[in-house]
């Protein structure tokens, strides 16, 4: 048995470390190094020699609390049993799993992956949000989510005890989306038509019905119905694998009769999806966003490729003729009303145009009609002399 006591210094710290070996009755070796919470060195050698007697006194109950700590998967460790019994067993889906083992491969596994889930500390968890400053709040969220689901899973495992941190999100500040003003949408879709059937009916899915870009891809000829006028949006292509569009359920969405048109002139036998390249063979994310980014070129807007906006584009003309929010909570398949009121708000001119409706209203009121017209009396006109 013995216990050492030497001096450290560490980024301007300095103190004691007190190394305590022994062996236990059964032969096995025992080692511990820690810092000694006093400020002497032969303060520290008295604390050395009475953590050992009590280390030597509770025995088998420390043993058993040190093999639990060993027992502890790293947080490298226990990440792939957390995707596969976790985020793959539960069938989310795949671009969701491909999401949390980016975050996990990106910035979780650089800074945290040799430590014990139970070693994490609230420290911890700031300074990532330190090395992430450059990153958008959505993205760091999204990274702090997967940590946080990572750890509750553990806890209900009961691979860890309890929660090792408090995980706390950033406030994100509210904000308004991009959308196309109706000028600058109708010169987009008649960039596109100039393109190609194939460009101007993407552009048309995403403005005039909503859908977003893994919808379009997987858009099939028996979810198109003309004669009743109506688009059944059932499926959603994410990297080749088909599942349920994201809200988690199907939805119908009525042709506008330039969606219809498009939908005539694109018509294939190619395939029983809807888009094709021009050499027969599926479209792509890429594909997709190359045709948006040409037509975006062609009609003088700034070139992006992404699609989303056009849905933006949807629910906002929507918004802005005065759908009614749960209407076009259906119709964009949200899944929460909240995502909806994103879109409430008013485009150029709306503001104009609602306070003239208001100056109309009060022109057809007796009450009003008058208003501002009378002539100013004479004593008030004098007193303003």
């Amino acid at each position: 048995m013995s216990v050492k006591v030497r001096e450290y210094k560490k980024r301007g710290k300095s103190g004691w470390e007190v190394d305590i070996m022994f062996k236990w009755p059964d032969g096995e070796l025992y080692r511990e190094r820690v810092k000694a919470p006093v400020g002497s060195k032969s303060g520290a050698k008295v604390w050395g020699e009475r953590r050992q007697a009590e280390l030597l006194t509770r025995g088998k109950q420390v043993k058993e609390e040190m093999k639990t700590k060993r027992e502890v998967p790293t947080v490298e460790e226990f990440f792939p049993r957390f995707i596969e019994g976790y985020a793959k067993a539960n069938r989310q889906k795949p671009s969701g799993v491909d999401s949390k083992e980016s975050h996990f491969r990106n910035h979780l596994l650089p800074r945290f992956g040799t430590k014990r889930l139970d070693a994490l500390a609230d420290e911890d968890v700031q300074k990532l949000k330190a090395a992430l400053q450059d990153r958008s709040v959505k993205t760091v969220n999204n990274c702090l989510s997967t940590l946080s689901t990572m750890l509750k899973v553990a806890v209900k495992w009961k691979v860890i005890e309890r929660m090792p941190v408090e995980v706390e999100h950033l406030k994100a500040a509210d904000s308004t989306v991009d959308f196309y003003e109706v000028e600058d949408y109708e010169r987009l879709v008649q960039a596109a038509e100039k393109l190609g059937p194939a460009q101007q009916l993407a552009v048309l899915l995403g403005g005039d019905a909503g859908l977003r870009m893994g919808e379009m891809i997987a858009l099939e000829w028996s979810d198109v119905d003309l004669k009743r006028g109506l688009l059944k949006v059932q499926r959603s292509d994410w990297k080749g694998h088909v599942n349920l569009p994201k809200g988690g359920r199907p939805r119908e969405v009525p042709l506008t009769r330039a969606l219809a048109s498009a939908l005539v002139r694109a018509r294939h036998l190619r395939g029983e999806r809807v888009l094709y390249r021009e050499d027969g063979t599926p479209v792509s994310q890429q594909t997709v966003r190359s045709w948006m980014s040409a037509a975006q070129k062609r009609a003088g807007l700034k070139v992006t490729g992404a699609l989303h906006i056009l849905r933006h584009t949807f629910c906002s003309h929507l918004a802005m003729r005065g759908v009614p929010p749960l209407s076009i909570k259906e119709l964009a398949g949200h899944r929460s009303l909240r995502t909806t009121m994103r879109y409430m708000h008013l485009g150029k001119g709306e503001k104009h145009l609602a306070i003239q409706m208001l100056e109309e209203g009060r022109d057809a009121s007796p009450a009003w009609r008058h208003c501002g017209d009378e002539k100013e009396p004479e004593s008030t006109r004098a007193g303003n002399r």
